[in-house]
């Protein structure tokens, strides 16, 4: 499925949306400065196994690079997710 990640800084949290714009995950974090807690990755079950988790990480991470953030990857799913795909690692 292809996705568009969206931050919603109010709610400290990317939210992944649908080519029509519908709210299909979201990544919340916990923001200290330049540290960004990625705290949760959460995709509706019926979703599952299409894949927007990990796309919707990469491009959190790809956000957080450009803006000069470093992560601390609190959620499993993102730690394992770095642990896969170290080039992409904006850790503390």
């Amino acid at each position: 499925m292809e996705i568009s990640v969206v931050h919603d800084p109010d709610l400290e949290r990317f939210d992944a949306l649908s080519p029509d714009g519908e709210r299909v995950g979201d990544v919340t974090y916990r923001r200290d400065g330049d540290v960004w807690d990625l705290v949760g990755t959460h995709v509706p079950p019926e979703l599952g196994g299409r894949g927007i988790a990990t796309a919707m990480v990469r491009d959190v991470l790809a956000q957080i690079r450009a803006v000069g953030g470093s992560v601390r990857p609190t959620c499993p799913f993102v730690a394992a997710y770095l642990d896969r795909h170290p080039d992409e690692a904006v850790r503390v």
